[in-house]
């Protein structure tokens, strides 16, 4: 069983609680103003009066509490709207720069004269797969996947694995530029 009571009112939850509090205070009002007439106390006049004013400060107060949680979902919605435009930028881009890295890595490939097959083997070897995954992925044997692992290394003239990757890394991981005492001098 949920707990409502942090949850906002539906709209005709809070239309039914403002009519029975425009009741209470309009019967209350009305109480107070024939109690006036007929010389009521003035004590039993003021908690009249008291009630009547406390529903319409409930009403006002559901209201604006009610204006408050519209305001908040409307920034909440354009929040999220950003988010999902931002991520969908970010999607886009990274995908533009996957494709791009792909196409860098395959015309090198191609330069090295890969065949197909090697091409495969150098592609999955760069995904980090080990020649037991290459042979499950390509329906091959594992000694036929690691033949073609050597013959890539051979004619990209490198010594293994690691050196293959690094081929492909190295102008990716370039270190973030230190800022200069200088500069840092002069911010200050």
């Amino acid at each position: 069983m949920t707990d409502r009571r942090s949850e906002p009112l539906t709209g005709s939850e809070r239309v039914a609680t403002t009519l029975l509090l425009t009741a209470i205070a309009g019967l209350m009002a009305a109480d107070a103003a024939s109690d006036w007439a007929t010389g009521g106390t003035l004590g039993h006049l003021a908690v009249e009066i008291a009630v009547a004013t406390s529903a319409t400060i409930a009403i006002v107060l559901l209201w604006v509490r009610h204006a408050r949680l519209r305001a908040s979902l409307r920034d909440t919605r354009r929040s999220l709207e950003e988010a999902s435009r931002e991520a969908r930028h970010w999607r886009d881009e990274n995908r533009r720069l996957v494709r791009g890295l792909s196409e860098a890595i395959d015309a090198q490939l191609a330069a090295w004269s890969l065949t197909p097959a090697e091409k495969e083997v150098a592609f999955l070897l760069l995904k980090g797969l080990s020649f037991k995954e290459i042979a499950n992925v390509r329906g091959a044997g594992e000694r036929t996947v690691r033949q073609q692992a050597l013959a890539v290394y051979a004619k990209a003239g490198l010594a293994g694995r690691a050196e293959l990757a690094a081929f492909f890394l190295e102008d990716l991981l370039v270190p973030a530029q230190p800022e200069r005492t200088a500069e840092k001098s002069a911010a200050r």
